[in-house]
């Protein structure tokens, strides 16, 4: 039996509220995760790439990107979720609110494929941008040293030991931050982060708790 067993789906600060912040590579399932764990909360999903990425590509500085998450989070009294990381951009703001941390790490043979797919749809105007104004060109997919492909490939190992470290910190079970444990690791080929989701639709729903 897993050690995070032991603890509940969500933390929450103890008044039912939840404010969940989902980490991962690209790919990896965060926005999935995160939009099906708003619908269960009943609360907002924030995307921080729509908030970083200006139409064109362009980058939010890092300032105005911090207050664009800050008014983003403000809004949401009643809790929210946020997917994406941009840790040296500014994403930490989130992390630093959050009362969960959920880093969803499956195997890159799973999800590279899973990618692949949906850049290839945004390629075809048939997948949702990553953000508003910034769609995919063949230069961009398979020429350019910033293809969403091999950054996704290139930092895999790189964001498992930023995750990693991370956990070392605030991990539910082995962070050494005591009272700011609230990171859990959910890998595996899709089981486990079927059940979890599950494990929270019980202690949202199950237990009739009703988020205030």
């Amino acid at each position: 039996m897993s050690k995070t067993a032991t603890y509940p789906a969500l933390l929450g600060d103890g008044q039912g509220r939840y404010r969940v912040h989902v980490v991962g590579n690209s790919g990896s399932g965060k926005t999935t995760t995160g939009i099906k764990i708003a619908n269960i909360l009943g609360v907002p999903h924030i995307s921080l790439d729509r908030l970083f990425w200006q139409p064109g590509w362009k980058e939010t500085p890092k300032d105005e990107f911090e207050e664009k998450i800050r008014a983003a989070l403000g809004q949401c009294e009643r809790g929210w979720v946020v997917d994406g990381e941009y840790t040296r951009q500014g994403g930490l703001v989130a992390q630093a609110q959050a009362t969960d941390v959920i880093w969803v790490d499956p195997p890159l043979l799973l999800y590279f494929p899973r990618i692949i797919i949906r850049t290839l749809l945004r390629l075809f105007n048939i997948g949702d941008p990553c953000s508003p104004g910034c769609g995919e060109t063949i230069q961009s997919v398979f020429f350019s040293s910033d293809s969403i492909l091999w950054w996704c490939l290139s930092n895999h190992w790189a964001n498992r030991r930023k995750n990693i470290a991370r956990m070392a910190k605030i991990g539910l079970v082995e962070g050494t931050d005591i009272e700011r444990r609230r990171m859990r690791r959910i890998g595996g080929w899709g089981s486990e982060l079927k059940r979890w989701i599950g494990e929270v639709e019980r202690l949202v729903h199950g237990t009739k708790q009703k988020v205030l």
